[in-house]
């Protein structure tokens, strides 16, 4: 069986994405701060799907632990999925250093740390998929969020230097713009129905498009129509915009 590899693997997009490719029998491997949490996942993946779920502990900011948390998992991934990531609180992030810090580093150093990790090891076997996930937020920077987008544009850049990098290796890399989503990390936001995405749709858009080697996957396809109108507003005008 093939093996998926969740970074996050607590946040709710990474376990619908756990479950869906579970449901396609490939062996999962969960990886997240609170590995005990993940636990009963683990168990249930194993018994509802018949393959095999380790559960693992990550820390996304202890940089110097990604590369033996890598070398000890009990088998390389085939498909590694980067689920991790904090939207923090953009008032707070303005004048409390600790907060911004926090943001930037859980959304883009982080995953620039244990992605490097697993490119450098997919590009001396030639194989391998990575799959990152990022945001809207990123492709234009907005008053209401733009330390959390600041960072999402930086993994963003990322993510597209990396496929440039490892396409000639055979080594496919795959970014995800969910635009909203139905979770944890945004119950406390109103969000509008017609552009917001549950975690099983972004799981099922997430396995559907890794098999067909898609390399920008956006979840609701309104939204890369809306940024790019955003992206096209010039500056003199969009500075004034209440965003």
């Amino acid at each position: 069986m093939p093996t998926v590899l969740l970074l996050g693997a607590g946040s709710d997009m990474a376990v619908a994405i756990a479950r869906r490719f579970a449901a396609a029998q490939y062996n999962v491997q969960l990886a997240g701060r609170q590995a005990a949490a993940l636990q009963p996942l683990q168990q249930d993946l194993q018994i509802r799907y018949g393959i095999a779920a380790t559960v693992h502990h990550f820390d996304a900011t202890a940089y110097d632990t990604h590369a033996a948390f890598y070398a000890t998992l009990p088998v390389q991934p085939d498909i590694t999925v980067c689920a991790f990531g904090y939207l923090g609180d953009q008032e707070q992030a303005q004048h409390d250093w600790q907060e911004a810090s926090r943001i930037l580093h859980s959304n883009f150093t982080g995953a620039v740390s244990i992605l490097n990790v697993v490119a450098n090891a997919y590009e001396v076997k030639k194989a391998g998929v990575i799959v990152g996930i990022s945001s809207v937020a990123g492709e234009r920077g907005r008053q209401s969020n733009y330390i959390y987008g600041s960072a999402k544009a930086g993994f963003t850049a990322y993510l597209s230097g990396l496929r440039n990098r490892l396409f000639r290796s055979g080594v496919h890399v795959m970014s995800v713009q969910p635009g909203f989503v139905n979770t944890r990390m945004t119950q406390h936001l109103t969000l509008p129905p017609l552009l917001t995405a549950q975690p099983e749709q972004v799981a099922n858009a997430v396995f559907k498009a890794v098999q067909r080697k898609k390399n920008v996957l956006f979840v609701k396809w309104p939204w890369k129509y809306i940024m790019l109108i955003i992206k096209l507003i010039p500056e003199a005008i969009f500075k004034k915009l209440k965003l």
